[in-house]
């Protein structure tokens, strides 16, 4: 395949590493960062001056250069098999048992997470990819602390591996003396060791793409996977990605990204708590865009309303995929009133997507599911997707897409603390290496943590007031954070001392209450992660 000098592993290759970490697979995704890294960070460095314009003021609208893509007469390339009825996607983090209790779930696809609810602990990261290949192979298990034997039932769900995102480096691997991208790191190994075990059980290598804010990201994906299929001789095409629209930029350029994406796409995703937070991101400079309290911004609130249904449109039109958002909720067995109530939001939350045209969605337990099924068989009976559904009725401008402003709600105290509770106890579990949190019945991961941040720091540093009067300040919401750690301490007893709280508390601190916003908080969080 290659040779592996100038490329530099800096955690010892054993166990689990050991099988992952071939000569072989290093030269791939090696030689997938020579060939790409300088264009992503150019990629990187235009976000940086595309939010330099937006602070100055300058809205962002749907692009005058790329009108043609938007009214040309096009389709992307069709998929078939395994991937054609995706009506109810499970997601989670890759760790054994929860591969093996996603893929014997009764959903119809397994979104398997490298990114936002994986820690990206060097340990975590290499059994994942050994967990992987177990799976297709169906050879993984596992046995509990209880003795309970977990098995591969005989039909299981698709699989669908989602990368961390551009933004991110993988900071154990440096290749020619700079620390590899994660998301050709993550592809790169998965497509190494995976490709052609998937195509030989009459699946494929499937992906999920995050975090991306233009077509140019876009282009630079499809490029990656016409470059890794000839590396393996494997047909062009065979790749299929579904991107995640969670960034506002992104919304603008739906058309844009199925195009560059056409031979390779299977469509795009609401991503929807990763979209509020990239709103709040984007347009943290102005007053007219604060948004109330996060159990406000529901789906149905203008500006998520206009981002779903836009999406809908374009994905039908182009013969792709919309695949709906995630519903996060937690059962509570101990509380049968708590989940009967939000089991009734989840039904409500399926049963629109699915009569505003999506082809599935996404949940985060299995006991979503049959709630989720139901909602969705019910539209779509034998058929595998609706994407001849083609929404002619849907009409969105670049106002509708950026009216944050007009989210009813308030911001209230119990919302400022309930963020700061939040925030940090996602980041002490995260830096204790699990990436997806349950916290008051909803399934945490980056994405909700980085809306808690993301709303305390708009509010401070546009001094807004909460209902019950008080001025949203730094010191305010600092004294807040010594309040909810030690309420968290006096609930979990003897158990709060398995967690780096300090820390957690001082990267909050950093991302929240800074006088500068940074972009994510798994980027100061990852320097301090094993």
């Amino acid at each position: 395949m290659g040779s592996t000098d100038g490329i530099e592993v800096r955690r010892p290759r054993e166990g689990a590493a050991h099988e992952v970490l071939t000569p072989d697979a290093l030269a791939f995704v090696a030689d997938l960062q020579r060939t790409f890294g300088a264009r992503r960070l150019e990629l990187l460095a235009r976000r940086t001056a595309r939010q330099a314009e937006l602070d100055a003021g300058h809205l962002p609208d749907f692009l005058a250069e790329t009108a043609h893509v938007r009214a040309g007469d096009w389709r992307v390339a069709p998929v078939t098999g395994d991937l054609a009825n995706r009506r109810v996607e499970i997601t989670g983090p890759v760790d054994r048992k929860m591969v093996i209790n996603a893929l014997n779930s009764g959903a119809t696809c397994f979104m398997a997470d490298i990114e936002d609810a994986l820690a990206p602990t060097w340990d975590n990261l290499m059994e994942g990819q050994v967990n992987l290949t177990a799976a297709i192979d169906r050879t993984i298990g596992f046995v509990g602390p209880d003795g309970r034997d977990y098995r591969l039932n005989d039909r299981v769900a698709t699989i669908i591996v989602r990368p961390r995102g551009w933004h991110l480096h993988e900071k154990h691997v440096w290749i020619d003396g700079a620390p590899i991208s994660a998301s050709l790191f993550d592809f790169g190994l998965h497509f190494y060791r995976n490709a052609r075990r998937l195509i030989d059980r009459g699946s494929g290598p499937y992906f999920y793409l995050p975090k991306m804010e233009s077509h140019l990201e876009a282009r630079l994906w499809n490029d990656v996977f016409v470059h890794a299929q000839a590396a393996l001789d494997i047909p062009n095409g065979t790749i299929k990605a579904t991107v995640l629209i969670e960034t506002i930029l992104a919304a603008f350029e739906m058309d844009e990204i199925l195009y560059e994406l056409r031979d390779h796409s299977a469509g795009l995703n609401a991503g929807r708590w990763d979209y509020i937070f990239s709103a709040i991101k984007k347009m943290r400079g102005r007053a007219d865009m604060i948004v109330p309290d996060r159990a406000a911004v529901t789906m149905t609130v203008p500006f998520m309303r206009a981002y779903t249904e836009l999406l809908v449109q374009t994905c039908h039109k182009r013969g792709a995929f919309a695949m709906g958002g995630m519903a996060a909720f937690i059962p509570n067995r101990r509380d049968p009133e708590v989940t009967n109530a939000a089991l009734a939001r989840v039904k409500d939350d399926k049963e629109r997507e699915s009569r505003d045209g999506f082809d599935g969605t996404w949940v985060a337990h299995p006991d979503l599911i049959p709630t989720a099924m139901a909602a969705f068989d019910a539209v779509l009976g034998d058929r595998p997707n609706q994407i001849e559904r083609q929404r002619p009725d849907v009409h969105v401008t670049a106002a509708d897409l950026l009216a944050l402003g007009q989210t009813p709600g308030q911001v209230t105290e119990a919302g400022v603390r309930g963020n700061v509770s939040v925030g940090l106890q996602y980041i002490a579990a995260w830096l204790g290496g699990s990436g997806a949190v349950a916290i008051n019945n909803l399934m945490e991961d980056a994405a909700t943590a980085e809306i808690s941040r993301a709303q305390v720091w708009q509010w401070i540093h546009h001094g807004v007031t909460t209902a019950e009067g008080t001025l949203v300040t730094v010191e305010w919401v600092d004294g807040l954070v010594d309040e909810e750690l030690a309420k968290i301490e006096a609930s979990t007893g003897a158990a709060f001392g398995r967690f780096r709280w300090a820390e957690a508390a001082h990267i909050f601190r950093e991302v929240a209450l800074g006088e500068t916003f940074p972009d994510f908080l798994t980027l100061p969080a990852y320097e301090i992660l094993d």
